[in-house]
């Protein structure tokens, strides 16, 4: 955890005030950075805030809150990965008033947003293509934000996404090839239709879908709303993380176990497991072992001076299939701040 952070520390100074890092050269360490922070800005936040919170010291709380304070120009924005960027980069804020602030209007602006005849918050058309589009990506910090104001479009949203990118049919096992993590509505006689990217077998998929299930787990008011039982689904796709022989880390793509692994997917999952192993049930010590070994294995065995490598963004692409990835180092974070006692993940 000391590691990481020290690396959030050099971070902030290599890429500057101005910036958010999304993804850096294994080698050189070198960050691809941007403006706005795109649709990962809220992890950059995120891990400012929990340097913040272990250090105690007044300028990194002052530097966590600037960079939250940037995030405001996607309130607005029309994207469902609004919870990734204004839940993560504000969630972890605790005692600052401004970032309360902008989750409360964050908050309100998705419950505008969603579409009541498709009972759902769309993916959006801030980062170009279609806009009528339910992807799995669009799920996690997005259905606590809209717990907040709205558990029963908190519900729908989730219930959307769970109707369409899960098999159907049984209590079998769901793993990453199993789920289609995108759809296109095409209109009332089309309906919904799978996309060709991201594809199934993505590996950050059933990771995210499996951290929105965690989330709703911890929220009662919003699975109280849910028509299913959302434990039983939460389990299915546990179950393809805990079973024996089962890779720590996946495949960035499950239909090429021989191409890139995802340790941002296996980060995102040992947080999931986590958030599961805290409640009641005869799995949760199964859940939490299984996170520990997860966690364990990245930092023994992708970790390099606090950086998490081997971090695919996009194989399909070839866009920094092997790199340190902010979210990746989020997660890791993330999880490490939960064994150590820095962050309760129940409201995380």
């Amino acid at each position: 955890m000391a590691e990481v952070l020290e690396q959030v520390a050099r971070t902030a100074d290599a890429v500057g005030e101005g910036r958010f890092p999304l993804y850096a050269d294994p080698g050189t360490g070198q960050w691809t950075t941007t403006g706005r922070g795109s649709w990962a800005g809220g992890f950059w936040a995120g891990l400012l805030w929990l340097r913040a919170r272990s250090t105690g010291a007044e300028g990194d709380r002052a530097a966590a809150s600037a960079c939250t304070a940037r995030l405001a120009g996607w309130v607005d924005a029309d994207t469902s990965t609004r919870g990734l960027i204004l839940w993560y980069g504000t969630v972890l804020a605790a005692g600052d008033g401004g970032a309360q602030e902008l989750r409360g209007r964050a908050a309100r602006a998705c419950r505008a947003a969603v579409d009541g005849e498709l009972g759902l918050l769309p993916w959006g058309s801030a980062f170009g293509g279609p806009r009528m589009l339910a992807r799995v990506d669009g799920l996690p910090g997005t259905i606590p934000l809209l717990a907040t104001v709205g558990p029963a479009a908190a519900a729908s949203h989730l219930q959307r996404h769970l109707a369409l990118c899960l098999p159907a049919s049984g209590t079998e096992v769901c793993r990453a090839r199993d789920l289609v993590p995108a759809w296109s509505y095409e209109g009332v006689a089309a309906g919904w239709l799978a996309c060709a990217e991201p594809a199934p077998g993505w590996s950050r998929g059933p990771a995210w879908l499996l951290l929105a299930l965690a989330d709703v787990l911890h929220r009662p008011a919003v699975a109280a709303c849910l028509p299913g039982d959302p434990h039983a689904l939460a389990e299915r796709l546990a179950a393809a993380w805990t079973g024996p022989g089962t890779p720590l880390v996946p495949a960035a793509d499950a239909a090429r176990p021989d191409g890139p692994a995802d340790t941002s997917a296996a980060a995102v999952t040992a947080v999931a497991l986590l958030k599961l192993s805290l409640l009641p049930g005869p799995r949760a010590e199964v859940y939490a072992r299984r996170a520990a070994e997860i966690l364990e294995h990245l930092v023994d065995r992708h970790s390099l001076g606090g950086r998490l490598l081997n971090g695919c963004y996009d194989a399909h692409k070839g866009l920094a299939v092997r790199h340190q990835l902010v979210w990746g180092d989020f997660f890791l974070a993330l999880g490490l701040a939960g064994l150590a006692g820095l962050a309760d993940l129940r409201a995380v």
